[in-house]
């Protein structure tokens, strides 16, 4: 008697098995196969609208595969301000707007202080537009994958201040591996324009007292600008 493989194989319905290759992932990973350069070329010419959309299809890295939404940026293309963090996190990820948590309330609350708004002189962005699983620190690869779109958006929004919220971002941005204490309290240039450092918003939820050392460097940023040091 024939058994149930033999059957299904002579009627052609058996499942032929083959270990997964490389080439599996080719539309997965399309944009890496992309050249670096062309790339590059293709974001440069982005506006900030098409940039969102484009982030939306980027295959550049694997993070691609774990995202629910790409979290772009949001808020005023003219800003003065520029805030930029590590990565989205669970509820970006949901929503595909940046900072919109517990720690994007405490954000906001201080941009309330100082008379702003995340759509009223403010642009808000993060390195990564994708949540890294589980809210992991960025891979170096990622970064790099990512990065293109992060300049684009400096370059368009053209802030007269850059506020780096948290270590990580601030490496970045700096390309330094310092402390947050080391890069508070002075002014750090990025491609010209003024940058400072001050605590992630999630890491005030957990330390409570350093809230008084963040309103101190958003004091010291508003004075920059102020005084045209900016």
């Amino acid at each position: 008697m024939a058994t149930r493989a033999e059957i299904l194989e002579e009627l052609g319905l058996a499942p032929t098995w083959r270990l997964r290759s490389r080439d599996d992932d080719a539309t997965v990973g399309a944009d890496r196969a992309v050249p670096a350069d062309a790339r590059l070329a293709r974001i440069a010419r982005l506006d900030l609208d098409a940039l969102a959309s484009d982030t939306a299809d980027c295959t550049a890295c694997g993070l691609c595969r774990t995202r629910k939404m790409v979290v772009p940026g949001v808020g005023d293309a003219r800003a003065d301000w520029m805030f930029v963090g590590e990565a989205p996190g669970a509820e970006e990820d949901e929503r595909g707007e940046p900072f919109v948590g517990q720690a994007g309330r405490l954000l906001d609350n201080m941009l309330a202080a100082l008379g702003l708004g995340r759509r009223r002189g403010v642009y808000i962005a993060n390195v990564l537009k994708c949540r890294p699983p589980n809210n992991r620190t960025p891979e170096p690869a990622e970064v790099a994958a990512c990065r293109p779109y992060l300049e684009r958006q400096i370059e368009l929004v053209a802030p007269k201040l850059v506020v780096a919220l948290g270590r990580s971002a601030a490496s970045t941005l700096l390309g330094v591996d310092a402390s947050i204490a080391s890069l508070r309290g002075r002014v750090h240039r990025l491609h010209g324009r003024p940058l400072v450092v001050t605590y992630h918003p999630a890491y005030l939820l957990r330390s409570l007292p350093d809230k008084a050392k963040a309103w101190e460097d958003l004091l010291f940023a508003r004075r920059l600008l102020r005084d045209g040091a900016a």
